[in-house]
């Protein structure tokens, strides 16, 4: 892919998508998580401490090289977005702790990616890479995710029908979006795309398995009721692979690194539906 397009282009695509999001979110949505601190925070540590603990296990299981192994980390950090709060309506979730748990994710992590990237790097050694709590990619990263979220919501403030007018074409475009980037992901590290295929393939379709499961059973178990439950599981199951592909390739310039997240892009869709077609199943005879 161009450099030109890398270092402008994609991150203004992810630019626009976080403007969407931010135009869904109000403060009451980060406020609102406190009227239901133990599923909010139940989903969390799902998204925060067992994931990525799941995704380095599969890593080491699946012998995956350096750079692909950092890239699944990136994944597996990044956080929830809007696919997850469309999934959560269509199979009866709590729409709202989504939106909140989505709100709140975006914040976290800003801190939290890269911390994890650094531990990423640090274990896999992916070269002379180094990324993780610099100043300047933290604040990059901090650009990336806030700045258009909070516009976003800013608009939506004072310009409430604007906003609303804006709903329909922004999901559109962010799809649109979306399948640009990944595309442009795949064709710029194809070589590498093309001799690890098979193993991408396995370890993407295993960690979105895992993740929508590890999002509804640990609520579950917890006595979480299955409304939220189900909104835990889409919220922890479907990661922004945009983010980890922009991060991939403006940020830390591997187009190598963003193969995982773009595969990802194209598997979580259908994964994500016949989990939801499981979870109505299974609500529907509890």
């Amino acid at each position: 892919m161009d450099s030109s397009i890398v270092l402008i282009g994609l991150p203004v695509a992810l630019g626009i998508i976080m403007f969407g999001l931010g135009l869904d979110l109000t403060p009451a949505d980060f406020v609102r998580v406190a009227q239901r601190p133990k599923a909010a925070v139940v989903a969390l540590g799902c998204q925060l401490l067992l994931l990525p603990l799941v995704c380095f296990g599969l890593c080491i299981a699946f012998g995956l090289p350096p750079l692909m192994a950092v890239g699944m980390m990136l994944l597996a950090a990044s956080p929830g977005g809007t696919t997850a709060n469309l999934y959560s309506h269509l199979f009866r979730g709590d729409v709202a702790l989504n939106i909140s748990l989505t709100a709140i994710n975006s914040v976290i992590a800003v801190v939290t990616l890269p911390i994890i990237v650094n531990l990423a790097v640090a274990y896999f050694q992916p070269g002379d890479m180094q990324v993780g709590l610099q100043f300047k990619k933290t604040l990059e990263v901090f650009l990336i995710v806030l700045v258009p979220v909070a516009i976003g919501m800013t608009v939506r403030r004072f310009y409430p029908r604007f906003a609303r007018a804006m709903d329909k074409p922004v999901r559109l475009g962010s799809i649109l979006i979306l399948s640009v980037v990944i595309l442009g992901a795949a064709l710029s590290g194809r070589e590498a795309l093309m001799q690890h295929l098979g193993s991408l393939v396995g370890i993407v379709v295993l960690f979105c398995l895992l993740s929508l499961s590890l999002g509804f059973f640990v609520p579950r178990l917890l006595k979480i009721p299955h409304k939220q439950a189900v909104a835990s599981a889409f919220e922890v199951g479907l990661h922004n692979a945009t983010l980890a592909i922009v991060i991939a390739q403006s940020v830390l310039r591997s187009p190598e690194m963003s193969l995982p997240a773009a595969i990802y892009g194209v598997m979580m869709f259908p994964l994500a539906a016949a989990f939801g077609v499981f979870l109505t199943r299974r609500g529907s005879n509890s």
